[in-house]
């Protein structure tokens, strides 16, 4: 049975969240007899996990560079090896979460990522900073993907609903965090570390009290045949479908990766305070909390959900065509809204896609591998941006994400066309 939500409820989720999201105990629809975790749940544990990091990477470079007086090449490297710590964790969570059991593992992430911030309340110079943060990369892209892997357990909802409200709180956490981080780093770098340690102890508090449904689970990832899951084997087109949406996210969010590192450097040459350049990303976040309560109420037909991905792609190829003209803080402002509505469709849409193609044996795998590969796009971002802006100019580096992301669209499109009536779907 699907659940829908009204729009005073997605109202009052927004303002009571996470209390109000979902109010009852549900079971398994394979007639398992062991309770599913609730959604609320999950949902406050990505809250809090968003709120925690969104106090840490929004001033990373800013911190390296004016405080401690690091170069930005070395920014960079640390900003790359931070990524490619989250792509390894996001891997390996995945891998384990098909094999192991899953509740012991995201105590064990929780408790990284929380230790790792109590040792940056103490030790945040260089080069410690630069270590605990490769250790906080690590455990962010582990507790993510087990956050994900664990929804694609809940069945009592259609696994679009599951996903849009997973995102829907990651991004409500962003919108909290951004808010505030900028007002409490100029009290104290301190002060922010001991904030987002406290929440990820909160967060541990959560797991450890209300995840207990997910270790008692049976080994529900052995196939009902009694083959070992290493045996389990993905329908052709399935695979090769997969694989073009992980090639997708590895281009999408190398591109989308230069609103993140290469965009504020760019208004600011053209006049614009970098006041101006974080006040979109309080946008961006507002904007994605809105769509994705709008997505959640149209969530009830899951047959539009690859209709969902190529909108989303096509308006983030689309922010990159406004950005080549924007020379003033209104065309911004455009974009940045263009991009969001892409973003708010696509990004949960994708990793719920990956859910209906894969069965359950393998589900931890391939969402592991969905943030592994959009976590590989966002280590390469920043380091191909800066390549074509020194050999070219910053509207080159535009037009070629516009061409880059429209070209992932016809494909996209194309190879659904051609395969989606050899597509298997998994339900469970």
């Amino acid at each position: 049975m699907k659940k829908t939500v009204s729009i005073r409820k997605l109202g009052l989720a927004i303002h009571l969240f996470p209390a109000k999201i979902c109010l009852s105990t549900f079971f398994r629809k394979n007639g398992d007899d062991m309770q599913e975790i609730k959604l609320r749940w999950l949902l406050l544990g990505s809250f809090l996990s968003s709120v925690g990091m969104s106090f840490i990477w929004p001033l990373t470079s800013i911190y390296l560079h004016n405080r401690l007086g690091i170069s930005l090449t070395v920014v960079g490297v640390v900003l790359l090896l931070n990524s490619l710590a989250s792509v390894a964790g996001s891997y390996v969570a995945g891998l384990a979460y098909d094999r192991r059991n899953p509740y012991w593992l995201l105590v064990g992430g929780v408790a990284t990522a929380m230790g790792t911030l109590i040792l940056l309340i103490f030790f945040h110079g260089w080069p410690l900073f630069a270590a605990l943060l490769v250790a906080l990369g690590v455990a962010s892209g582990w507790n993510l993907t087990l956050v994900n892997a664990i929804g694609t357990s809940i069945h009592h909802y259609d696994g679009r609903y599951v996903f849009n409200m997973l995102y829907f709180a990651q991004n409500l956490g962003v919108v909290g965090g951004t808010a505030i981080v900028g007002y409490v780093y100029h009290i104290s770098v301190t002060l922010l570390f001991v904030i987002a340690a406290a929440l990820f102890a909160f967060f541990l508090t959560v797991v450890t009290t209300q995840f207990r449904p997910v270790a008692r689970r049976p080994r529900r990832h052995r196939p009902r045949t009694g083959e070992p899951a290493a045996t389990v084997t993905l329908p052709h087109f399935n695979h090769w479908l997969l694989f073009a949406f992980f090639i997708s996210l590895l281009i999408i969010w190398t591109m989308y990766q230069q609103w993140t590192s290469n965009l504020s450097v760019y208004m600011t040459d053209l006049g614009i305070p970098l006041s101006r350049y974080s006040i979109l990303w309080t946008l961006n976040a507002g904007l994605i909390v809105a769509i994705q309560a709008i997505l959640n109420w149209f969530s009830r037909d899951g047959k539009y959900l690859i209709y969902q991905i190529f909108f989303g792609i096509a308006m983030v190829a689309l922010s990159f065509v406004v950005l080549i003209f924007a020379h003033s803080y209104p065309w911004f402002v455009l974009a940045m809204t263009v991009l969001t509505m892409g973003e708010a469709t696509a990004f949960p849409a994708i990793p719920a896609m990956v859910n209906d193609l894969t069965p359950r044996a393998l589900k931890g795998r391939y969402q592991g591998m969905v943030n592994a590969w959009a976590s590989a796009g966002r280590a390469l971002g920043p380091l191909f941006g800066g390549a074509v802006i020194e050999a070219t100019a910053y509207t080159t580096l535009f037009e070629i994400a516009a061409v880059a992301i429209g070209i992932v669209f016809v494909t996209l499109v194309l190879l659904w066309t051609l395969w989606h009536r050899r597509l298997t779907l998994f339900s469970e």
